[in-house]
């Protein structure tokens, strides 16, 4: 999974932004992305698509991620947002905040010495999927399965994963009744239970909802 990456610094780059997203799909909760940067050669065990994991291996490369990666973002994108100005717009929102984020972080957590080379950081930014997201001041790479085939972007899905998950195991609690712990958003049949008896939460996408007959 090391090949793209390598391709890429072979090309110039000084850094690999792997980005992935997850919650495009879900009737409710945020979209939520993540951007990482990797160190070159980076070893991380089993480290590979977020849903080829078990929840417990998840847990446990999130944690060793965040300790061995440069810099990464996760940033998420509410409900509402989603509704004002559709999924994939917010995905798009979501992923740039992540890229911010993770840049900052790259030139905020370096040696003070070399503060001025990394404030123009020659990147690329590896996105996982075809499209690419608008509005970035950086160069752009789509990868298909992007988290199965490079392992920057399998951290990435891997940070955006359990941060979300984490999120709709709360809302679980706030909301009982939709099973939000089990299908983290998804429309299952015991959350379409949870709709028609208990009606509509502040986490729901109302735009994912137009065609049901459910009460406020």
């Amino acid at each position: 999974m090391h090949a793209v990456e390598k391709s890429l610094y072979a090309q110039g780059f000084e850094y690999v932004i792997g980005v992935d997203e997850v919650g495009r799909g879900p009737l409710c909760g945020p979209v939520t992305a993540a951007a990482c940067i990797l160190p070159r050669d980076c070893e991380i065990l089993f480290l590979n698509d977020s849903k080829k994991l078990s929840e417990k291996k998840r847990e446990l490369l999130y944690d060793e991620i965040k300790e061995k990666a440069l810099a990464y973002g996760i940033a998420s994108v509410s409900p509402a947002r989603i509704d004002e100005i559709n999924i994939l717009q917010a995905t798009f929102e979501a992923m740039r905040e992540a890229v911010s984020t993770c840049c900052r972080r790259l030139v905020s957590e370096a040696p003070e010495a070399e503060l001025p080379a990394k404030t123009e950081v020659s990147a690329i930014v590896l996105v996982d999927g075809d499209k690419q997201i608008p509005k970035l001041p950086l160069p752009q790479q789509n990868l298909i399965k992007g988290d199965a085939n490079a392992l920057s972007v399998a951290a990435a899905s891997i940070l955006a994963k359990v941060t979300r998950d984490r999120l709709m195991y709360e809302y679980d609690s706030l909301y009982p009744g939709y099973e939000f712990g089990k299908n983290k958003g998804y429309g299952t049949k015991a959350h379409y239970e949870g709709l028609k008896t208990l009606g509509i939460t502040p986490i729901h996408r109302r735009s994912f909802l137009k065609n049901l007959d459910l009460h406020e």
